[in-house]
């Protein structure tokens, strides 16, 4: 089993108009799809790294939005919104559906117009998966590793997993070091300052779950 992370890029009219907004310029530069719901009608959680008031804002442009609550944090805010339909277009969608792979949170839809996603599956559906959305979007595999099912000791939120990860493909823990705080940065699409508070705080829940563990036993 392997793990693909894809970037894509959709011509205009592919678009999803929450991306829009976001794209388009305005308070919000990224914005992360943590969870959906398998129901009748669609109901999703996203994070997006701005303030309560910016965020309603760019969900305002989503005609099917049926119902809407935020919860701002320290980094941003989480995006409860309740739709009648996911309004991503039918040939999207049907490449999904038709894909023989699992789709991994998060999907990171950034200012560039750029999307981020993991998927897993056999080498030969992921090739035929790429193949089928390539004729949609610009689109690119950014890493390709081996898919582990893992029990974390440690707690670390999906951004500072993302870190790490993004640390380890530009070569940051490699002896001697190969990567840079700025190279996670850019695989991240954030500021240094920002890939290296969370690569810091990644790194220190880890220690302190691994210490934990081998302290009990």
């Amino acid at each position: 089993m392997k793990r693909i992370r894809f970037s894509v890029t959709y011509p205009d009219r592919l678009v999803h108009p929450f991306h829009r907004r976001i794209i388009d310029g305005g308070p919000l530069s990224r914005a992360e799809l943590l969870m959906w719901s398998p129901t009748a009608d669609a109901t999703t959680l996203f994070w997006c790294d701005g303030g309560k008031n910016a965020t309603a804002a760019a969900v305002a442009g989503i005609d099917s939005l049926l119902d809407t609550h935020f919860v701002e944090s320290a980094d941003g805010t989480y995006a409860f919104l309740r739709q009648d339909s996911y309004e991503f277009p039918a040939v999207l969608l049907d490449a999904i559906a038709a894909a023989r792979v699992i789709f991994l949170t998060p999907v990171v839809f950034l200012d560039s117009g750029n999307i981020r996603f993991d998927a897993v599956g056999e080498s030969t559906a992921l090739s035929e998966f790429h193949d089928r959305l390539s004729t949609h979007g610009d689109l690119a595999i950014e890493l390709v590793q081996e898919f582990e099912r893992q029990t974390r000791s440690s707690r670390i939120t999906d951004r500072q997993d993302s870190a790490l990860e993004a640390a380890v493909s530009v070569g940051y823990y490699e002896v001697p070091r190969d990567g840079t705080i700025a190279d996670i940065a850019a695989v991240l699409d954030c500021s240094t300052s920002t890939a290296g508070e969370l690569v810091r705080k990644a790194e220190a829940s880890v220690i302190r779950g691994y210490v934990g563990t081998t302290g009990d036993q």
